[in-house]
């Protein structure tokens, strides 16, 4: 219970009070208070390791990326893209997981959805991201695998499926805020709050889903 109440109550206060501004000390705080329970959790269920190790170097992109300049935000792409790895192959060795299912209808659209996207915005990033073009290009495939793979538990175990795509969802409009919208747009101003809500979602549906 004492973990459930500290990752609300951080969740939240991040949502409402940190998410659309600029980096501080208690933006970080509150983000990673926001995530380091869940990694508490799943390490006090004996979860396994490998969710452990996602979580964590999900919770270490959360930090980097929270700080301000480039070499910052190259460790959190990087943490994040090693959490994606570990996710991916966490997905791909569960028992539940069942690999046909993603070439099944009607989730062979959602594959085609996600590559489409990935077609459409891959494009529009690497032309906003100056110098830090290739390090998102490197991440892109990273976060629509593990979309994918997730589409594997969509019969068993639809927990994780959703939140694997909330996670691609948080991460798409990510980019889109970082590299791509215009700063004081609607969209722009909006887009803190769909990647914090989402994301964090997306971490909890698969702790409930895989721990």
């Amino acid at each position: 219970m004492i973990l459930t109440a500290v990752a609300l109550c951080a969740a939240a206060v991040y949502f409402c009070g940190f998410c659309f501004r600029g980096p501080s000390v208690w933006k970080t705080v509150t983000k990673v208070a926001a995530i380091a329970p869940l990694v508490v959790f799943v390490a006090m269920q004996g979860g396994a390791g490998l969710l452990l190790l996602a979580l964590c170097l999900c919770l270490a992109g959360d930090f980097f990326l929270s700080l301000d300049g480039d070499t910052p935000f190259l460790a959190g792409v990087g943490a994040f893209a090693l959490g994606h790895v570990a996710y991916i192959a966490l997905f791909l060795r569960h028992p539940l997981v069942e690999p046909a299912v993603i070439g099944q209808m009607p989730f062979v659209l959602v594959n085609v959805v996600l590559l489409g996207v990935a077609i459409v915005v891959a494009p529009m990033l690497f032309r906003g991201a100056g110098p830090l073009r290739f390090a998102v290009m490197g991440y892109v495939p990273m976060i629509v695998g593990m979309g994918i793979a997730g589409l594997g538990f969509a019969l068993q175990m639809p927990l994780v499926t959703i939140g694997a795509l909330l996670f691609v969802a948080s991460d798409l409009v990510l980019g889109l805020e970082m590299f791509v919208l215009k700063t004081g747009t609607w969209a722009a101003r909006l887009a803190p709050f769909w990647v914090w809500a989402t994301y964090w979602s997306a971490q909890v549906l698969l702790v409930l889903g895989l721990a």
